[in-house]
C-alpha cells in the first residue's frame, strides 16, 4: 500500500510485455494482490505478454535461461547462461520451475486470471500486438475483458492514485 497518507493507491494498472514464467507471474501475483488489498487492478497483455492470455500457450510458458543473471542452479550456485543453449534444458528448468510452484500451491496462469476478474480486476488485451501475431478475441482465454490499444488503456487508468507498473 502508499506510504502517502493523503492520496493513497487507489488503482494499478499492469503491463506485461514479457512471456515468461517469472514475467507473467509477477503481473498476475501483483495484481492478484492488488484486488486482495482492495485496489482497482488492470492487466494489460502486449508483445510476447500475450502468451499468458492465449489459451494455446498459456499452459507452455518457459523460464528465461539464457541472458537471465539471476539463474542459479540447485544448491544456490550461478546458472552458467551458456548452458541454456543446450537442447532440452530450458525444457528441464521450466519443469522444475513448475514444480517447484506446484509445491507452493501457486496457482496455474489460469487460475489466477480467474482470481484477478473474481475480485474485480479487469484484464485486457493489446491491439496492436494481436495484429502482429494474427490473433484474436476468441484465442484469448474467457476472462480477458477486451483488445484494446495502449491509447485506451492509458485512458482509463488515468486518475489521482492510479500506478502504472511495467513489468
Amino acid at each position: 500500500m502508499s506510504t502517502n497518507k493523503e492520496a493513497p493507491l487507489k488503482k494499478v494498472c499492469i503491463i506485461c510485455a514479457k512471456g515468461s514464467i517469472e514475467d507473467v507471474y509477477a503481473t498476475l501475483v501483483m495484481g492478484n494482490g492488488a484486488v486482495m488489498e482492495g485496489i482497482e487492478a488492470k492487466l494489460f497483455f502486449t508483445f510476447f505478454g500475450l502468451d499468458a492470455i492465449t489459451k494455446k500457450q498459456m499452459k507452455k510458458l518457459h523460464t528465461a535461461t539464457v541472458g537471465n543473471p539471476a539463474m542459479r542452479m540447485p544448491g544456490g550456485l550461478p546458472f552458467p547462461s551458456i548452458l541454456g543453449m543446450i537442447p532440452g534444458v530450458e525444457a528441464g528448468v521450466s519443469a522444475m520451475m513448475r514444480s517447484q510452484m506446484e509445491k507452493l500451491d501457486i496457482p496455474t496462469v489460469d487460475e489466477f486470471l480467474e482470481m484477478i476478474t473474481a475480485g474485480g480486476g479487469e484484464i485486457y488485451a493489446c491491439k496492436l500486438a494481436m495484429d502482429m501475431f494474427k490473433l484474436t478475441k476468441e484465442d484469448l482465454h474467457e476472462e480477458v475483458k477486451a483488445v484494446l490499444t495502449i491509447g485506451e488503456f492509458y485512458e482509463m487508468a488515468g486518475g489521482e492514485g492510479t500506478q502504472i507498473i511495467f513489468t
